[in-house]
């Protein structure tokens, strides 16, 4: 096998040849015989009491096959919540039911109530606007403080807008009180987590597809998680055995947490194939993404820290507001909770942590998790009120960080928030960063910017991350409603090639590149020779999808299992053929030897005679070479990272302009070095985005004002700088079999406090005593405090 293919090398990711050229086969390429399109009708009022809908015009209208409404779907089952939570004092969370179409009553603007199912899009598109919906517009709840005091429900049923009041560590409470009631000083700062559209490149898609001859269905959809979406239709939504449903995501085009979930137009495509006898096709165009994409963020937080004189953190208390939108989508109630408030200890040897969050819900649209998904919720918090109490105290922001830091020798550590780290080196990521970012060159830097009238900011964060999602046995504890292992399946073939079956699901991660180069790596043969197979349930083995860095750390821990048992089997063959014992056959370089001899067979030739089985002992060796493992991690992984980021400002303007940016992470092992990076740049430009420029905004009537790129402001290329990255101070983790920790949402946890950090700093070097600016870091809000302050 080539040296440079395997673990630790920077192979190019070989699906982008297809990416690149053109190739790629995504949900909206798919066209089947008789296909037939859907439009669905929404709401434009944010909350409201549905008194009348008369489809009859839309009914009559050239190329309609069929009209559903809400009332074509009150029988069948509402998309529940995968995890399950409790307030402070035991009452279960508020789970009222989330339809395919509304019924009764619209709660958010782009609420579906009708879908038309039509010959041509454009047919069904001119049927939709014919639908008549008589509505008595209601007052919309949009402001979550508000929604908490006043008696204008989102779902009247329930009585209240309070999905629940969680508390963590309730045990923890008293003795976090008392704590920052003794400090000798408490910094406390009020701040709010930024509203976000995911914005993947490819919107929603999906295709049903009703087969009467033998009752069966397939969905082809746009899923980060094929097998969640079957068990949520079958088991909770329409009660199709499982069975008969097969889920199939094709190549997809980014994700970033917003196509984990179940959407009820991957259910009305299927109940309308089933009604016109032919298969139904529904695309969301941009805006219909704006408006029904689950968003991400949303959290109105008050954080105390609490330190004693020489600086020691004593306690962090923080108080959330979580906006979970109108409808409870899938992972709403864990990312405010268990992804956010277990990370609130941070880096750090904090003895007390007391975790408040309310749920809350409005006429927004749903909230769920975004890339990250409440630990970087969590780490904007812990950051950012670090960063407020240096200056407080007139301790350098590095200097705190590390009086706090967990040290080396004291791994595991179990943290005042509920998790028990494994590894890191926190003080090795913070001498790298400094190192590496050039901190020493910074004053010059500085004194450059001043002379173009510009000031220069240098700001820092240290955050750990909780990956890889599991084990099954503790989030089942905390509520969680479904397992969370995954499962890979090797085949190899009687010619020596390999099929490899996946639960985790690949867009955008590059799984068809390193997971190969495990496989290989083991087996001492060419990754090339190497398929990855995924996203189809009728393939591949049940998994849990992709979602919180948990690819490598969780199914690639069962491609290994799967390939050891392998390597099991193909060496009682290779014994076999050699008239050796299984004990003693040795695989190196893709060869089998008898230890100790010059006797040995090829890979090659073992996967061969694995199928021609002629004298074979059948009662101890089966023909055939295939196996599958199933992996449920033991804990989560903690990546780690230390970030800076240099700004400048022009007080003239209030713009910000991000000059460097370094990000210096801990992985644990790395598999593909230049994947890693790649995801880190990923992550990266979405954190720079959230802290200066995106921005989710409804009016007070709930009217989504960003609902379009001409009002939603992503990053382009020129609010970007010129990435450094570096993982080589990683230390692996103890309890997979790889060493690995996840890398996909760290630049995304890690940037936004390092870019806020850095423009308060430069604003305080003007002479400006501004201490904190709420995400967007927008020029106008630079601007507005400056001559404020």
């Amino acid at each position: 096998m080539p040296k440079d293919t395997g673990i630790g090398a920077p192979t190019k990711r070989r699906e982008d040849i297809r990416f690149l050229t053109g190739k790629g086969r995504y949900s909206d390429d798919i066209k089947t015989y008789g296909q037939a399109a859907a439009v669905f009708a929404r709401s434009t009022v944010a909350n409201g009491i549905i008194k009348s809908i008369d489809t009859s015009a839309a009914e009559g209208m050239p190329g309609v096959l069929a009209v559903f409404t809400g009332e074509d779907f009150v029988e069948v089952g509402g998309n529940p919540a995968g995890w399950l939570i409790n307030s402070r004092d035991g009452e279960p969370m508020k789970e009222p039911k989330r339809p395919v179409l509304a019924h009764g009553k619209v709660r958010h603007v782009g609420d579906a109530y009708a879908a038309v199912i039509a010959e041509t899009e454009a047919e069904a598109r001119d049927a939709a606007e014919a639908i008549e919906i008589d509505i008595e517009e209601l007052p919309a709840v949009v402001d979550m403080k508000q929604a908490l005091s006043g008696t204008n429900y989102v779902h009247d049923e329930i009585g209240t807008n309070q999905c629940f009041d969680w508390g963590w560590i309730e045990d923890n409470r008293a003795a976090t009180d008392e704590a920052i009631k003794g400090a000798h000083h408490v910094t406390t700062l009020e701040l709010v987590n930024n509203r976000l559209v995911p914005n993947a490149m490819e919107p929603r898609c999906s295709i049903g597809e009703y087969r009467a001859a033998n009752d069966e269905y397939t969905l082809h959809t746009t899923s980060q998680n094929p097998h969640l979406t079957r068990l949520l239709i079958s088991a909770f939504v329409m009660g199709i055995p499982e069975n008969k449903l097969t889920v199939i995501a094709p190549d997809v085009g980014g994700g970033f947490g917003s196509k984990i979930y179940h959407y009820g137009e991957e259910a009305l495509v299927l109940a309308a194939s089933k009604r016109i006898g032919r298969p139904v096709k529904w695309t969301s165009d941009r805006n219909e993404a704006f408006l029904t994409d689950a968003h991400g963020r949303d959290h109105v937080t008050k954080i105390e820290l609490a330190m004693d004189a020489d600086g020691k953190f004593l306690a962090f208390r923080t108080e959330t507001h979580a906006n979970v939108g109108a409808y409870l989508s899938n992972f709403a109630t864990a990312t405010p909770t268990f992804l956010h408030g277990t990370l609130m200890a941070g880096n750090y040897t904090v003895p007390n942590v007391y975790v408040n969050v309310k749920a809350v819900f409005t006429n927004t649209a749903p909230v769920d998790a975004y890339r990250g998904a409440g630990r970087p919720e969590a780490t904007y918090s812990l950051e950012r009120v670090i960063d407020k109490a240096a200056r407080e105290i007139g301790m350098d922001p590095i200097e705190l960080r590390r009086k706090n830091f967990i040290q080396p020798d004291q791994y595991p550590y179990a943290s005042a928030a509920g998790l028990e780290y494994d590894s890191g080196n926190y003080d090795a990521l913070m001498d790298q960063m400094e190192k590496v970012a050039d901190k020493a060159g910074f004053a010059a830097r500085r004194k450059e910017s001043e002379a173009k009238g510009l000031w220069r900011g240098f700001g820092v964060n240290a955050y750990i991350e909780a990956c890889g999602i599991a084990p099954s046995n503790l989030v089942g504890q905390l509520g969680s409603r479904v397992g969370l292992y995954d499962a890979a399946t090797v085949r190899v073939n009687a010619t020596g090639n390999l099929s490899v079956m996946v639960g985790a699901h690949s867009h955008g991660q590059g799984h068809e590149t390193a997971f190969p180069q495990i496989v290989g790596d083991m087996l001492g043969i060419d990754p090339a020779t190497i398929d990855i197979v995924h996203g189809d349930t009728s393939k591949i083995p049940f998994g849990m999808g992709t979602y919180g860095s948990r690819s490598l750390a969780v199914c690639g821990s069962a491609i290994v299992r799967a390939t050891e048992k392998v390597i099991d089997k193909a060496k009682k063959i290779a014994a076999h053929m050699m008239e050796s014992a299984p004990e003693d056959i040795e695989l190196k370089d893709g060869n089998f030897t008898v230890a100790g001899t010059d006797k040995s067979v090829s890979f090659g030739e073992v996967a061969l005679k694995a199928y021609i089985p002629h004298d074979f002992p059948l009662e101890n060796i089966e023909p055939g070479l295939e196996e599958t493992a199933f992996y449920d991690p033991a804990n989560f992984t903690y990546p780690s990272g230390a970030y800076c980021c240099e700004v400048e400002v022009d007080p003239k303007t209030g713009k910000v302009r991000v000059d460097r940016m370094t990000a210096v992470d801990d992985f644990g092992n790395v598999i593909n070095p230049m994947i890693v990076t790649g995801q880190v740049h990923g992550g990266l430009g979405q954190g720079i985005g959230q802290a200066l420029l995106e921005n989710t905004t409804y009016d007070e009537n709930g009217q989504l004002l960003t609902a379009s790129y001409m009002d939603y402001a992503m990053p382009r290329a020129d609010d970007l700088p010129f990435y450094t990255v570096d993982h080589s101070k990683g230390t692996p983790c103890t309890h997979n079999p790889l060493g690995v920790k996840g890398c996909g949402e760290a630049g995304a946890i890690g940037s936004p406090p390092t870019v806020v950090n850095a423009v308060i700093d430069a604003i305080q070097s003007g002479g400006v005593n501004v201490t904190h600016i709420d995400m967007p870091v927008s020029p106008h809000r630079v601007w507005d405090a400056i001559q404020n302050a």
